[in-house]
């Protein structure tokens, strides 16, 4: 806590002042401000460092949820547009068509165009393109009515995916700070588990687990899915992607894909998944995976068992 006091007098301090002043300290005579800030211990600044990292992957995968919704609601939004303009169109000839026949029966009996077809030899001709004009009329407004709520959807989607950007930003500016250039250092010299099963098999995770492998010591940076970068659900897309399968680069979505396995019968290259739904990585043998970790991590091999584990997932 940093105090800045301008002024200490030798008159007795208010019970609020004093509490607020703990920091500060007082010599007789002095009535300078002395400010006093306790410096972290460097394993506080690590565990900070673990949380800080920890929210910007969370927050790196909603962002990347977002991303799939603010597509999908872009797509609708087109479509729902091009329905309103045909809706439009179809009306607008409607339109014209009773127009037409309204005109010829004035022309034709000089009274009421309306009357006059009513009462025609042909009435029902007119009636159904009038019905016709109401039911296009209806379509016309529920097309435009899904084509606003579409476009309402994605400006709601891009206000998330902003809110999500800027507290990002906010939290890699702690990170990027000088205050935690050593704690970083520290938290990134972690997970080092060069003993570890190599993979064998020709079944689609454990090939797509040796691809991942390949990317030992590839910076962690959040949203980004390869090949020279990743974050926890880009690592998997991407070495899936390397044998031709396509994933999404998010873990809620991952985390619907394929077989729910137990923690029991989990095989290399089974998706594993912590934090709920926040992380994921993939299943190596042994207890341990590889994985984009967080912020400030490369891409390592680690024991399953240090994070929350939430459950796997088997892709075939």
């Amino acid at each position: 806590m940093c105090v800045d006091v301008r002024t200490v007098s030798r008159r007795l301090i208010p019970l609020a002042v004093a509490a607020a002043s703990v920091a500060v300290l007082l010599q007789g005579g002095v009535s300078e401000a002395q400010t006093v800030r306790v410096q972290p211990s460097l394993g506080a600044l690590v565990a900070e460092a673990k949380q800080l990292s920890r929210e910007v992957d969370s927050l790196g995968q909603q962002y990347d949820g977002l991303k799939i919704e603010i597509t999908h609601a872009k797509s609708e939004e087109h479509y729902a547009e091009i329905d309103a303009k045909e809706a439009e169109q179809a009306m607008a000839g409607s339109q014209a068509a009773v127009a037409q026949l309204a005109a010829m029966g004035y022309m034709n009996g000089g009274m009421d165009p309306t009357l006059q077809l009513l009462t025609s030899g042909n009435p029902a001709l007119f009636l159904n393109q009038a019905s016709t004009v109401q039911r296009e009329q209806i379509a016309a407004a529920r097309a435009q009515e899904a084509a606003e709520q579409e476009v309402a959807t994605v400006d709601a989607l891009t206000t998330q995916i902003n809110s999500k950007v800027s507290q990002i930003n906010a939290k890699m500016a702690v990170l990027d700070s000088a205050e935690m250039s050593q704690a970083m250092v520290v938290f990134n010299q972690t997970g080092s588990y060069p003993n570890y099963p190599s993979p064998i098999g020709d079944s689609v995770g454990a090939i797509a687990l040796r691809h991942a492998l390949t990317r030992l010591g590839y910076p962690y940076v959040w949203a980004a899915a390869g090949p020279d970068a990743f974050d926890c659900s880009g690592l998997v897309v991407w070495a899936f992607a390397q044998e031709g399968i396509s994933l999404p680069h998010f873990t809620g979505s991952l985390w619907n894909l394929g077989v729910h396995v137990p923690e029991s019968d989990l095989q290399p290259g089974d998706l594993v998944f912590f934090f709920g739904e926040d992380h994921v990585g993939i299943y190596i043998g042994d207890g341990l995976m590889v994985d984009a970790p967080a912020q400030g991590q490369d891409v390592m091999v680690q024991p399953i068992l240090d994070d929350p584990y939430s459950g796997a997932v088997r892709i075939s």
